[in-house]
């Protein structure tokens, strides 16, 4: 019923485009029979209109994917390099978290591994919102900063990486059967804030799918009940976006952009010094505010990675003609 209703509304709204559109072509030859600028400059005028009503909801055609509309989970590794690339995962970590309130989601913090003398290591969100999964799948990916480091006395330029990955939380009418026979359920003792109790007991779970490796952990809660819940519900939502990924793959939706989807592919680079920039990869996009994107200023590089990935196959061959 959800996804009837849905279909009913993008046909509804581009009925109503079409029919604005050829209402004003009628009025156009109608005011250059009668020699009337008035009435061709007014359906000019809602043309015009209609052309900014059409970009806005390219974005709506662009997440029209089974899971787009879902709540996501967000994972954040710090990559080699210790404490410069420990320190820039918290500063993704604040970005998402930005990002997300900015767009009025909310966030929810499932894991947090953290560093040693600053920042983190690794670090699992969940990201409640409309459209939270469609939005921000295109950020997996290797992001990039260069900066002078704040931990180096010689203060010297830095390079530092850290790895994103974003699947979506499963609908509950979707079924993702996994048997107890081909995972590992590790318990531990969670780390970082939480007062006495979380450091006292082993309550964090990590379970682990043997056939495809996949490591999901959980530590939010003082339960170990509660934790071994989350998880699970994390591995079938981690297994399910695999089986999307095989879907889209056999209908070759997205045959031109696995390489920039992959893990350990750089799609973004952040420039604090000696220049401010921060550049997309893949698409070109480009911010020479740094700080603003580090607040959470992401729309316009999702909006164009996506439109990047819907168009990819039609570029690659207006290019090959």
């Amino acid at each position: 019923m959800r996804e009837r209703q849905q279909l009913e509304e993008s046909i509804n709204n581009i009925n109503q485009l079409t029919q604005s559109l050829d209402d004003s072509i009628e009025l156009i030859a109608m005011g250059e029979e009668e020699q009337d600028q008035a009435i061709i400059a007014d359906a000019e005028h809602t043309i015009g209109t209609l052309k900014a009503e059409v970009e806005k909801r390219e974005i709506d055609m662009l997440l029209s994917g089974e899971a787009d509309g879902n709540d996501t989970y967000l994972e954040i590794h710090a990559g080699a390099g210790g404490t410069e690339s420990q320190d820039w995962a918290s500063m993704l970590l604040r970005m998402y978290t930005r990002w997300a309130e900015k767009n009025q989601m909310k966030v929810e913090l499932f894991e947090l591994h953290s560093g040693e003398t600053a920042g983190i290591k690794s670090a699992t969100i969940l990201v409640k919102g409309h459209n939270a999964y469609g939005m921000l799948k295109t950020e997996s990916g290797v992001h990039r900063l260069v900066r002078i480091s704040p931990f180096d006395s010689n203060a010297r330029r830095h390079t530092s990486f850290a790895s994103i990955w974003v699947y979506p939380v499963i609908d509950d009418n979707i079924e993702v059967d996994v048997s107890e026979a081909d995972v590992r359920i590790d318990t531990y003792r969670a780390s970082g804030a939480g007062g006495q109790h979380i450091n006292t007991t082993d309550s964090a779970v990590r379970i682990t799918h043997i056939k495809t490796g996949i490591v999901v952990q959980c530590q939010a809660e003082r339960s170990q009940h509660k934790n071994r819940a989350a998880a699970w519900s994390m591995l079938r939502a981690r297994l399910y976006e695999e089986e999307l990924k095989k879907r889209e793959a056999e209908a070759n939706a997205v045959e031109a952009t696995k390489a920039e989807i992959g893990w350990g592919h750089q799609i973004r680079s952040y420039v604090l010094q000696p220049y401010q920039l921060v550049k997309d990869l893949r698409t070109g996009v480009e911010n020479t505010d740094p700080q603003a994107v580090l607040d959470g200023d992401l729309t316009n590089f999702m909006e164009a990675a996506l439109a990047h990935r819907f168009h990819g196959n039609l570029t690659e061959s207006a290019n090959d003609q």
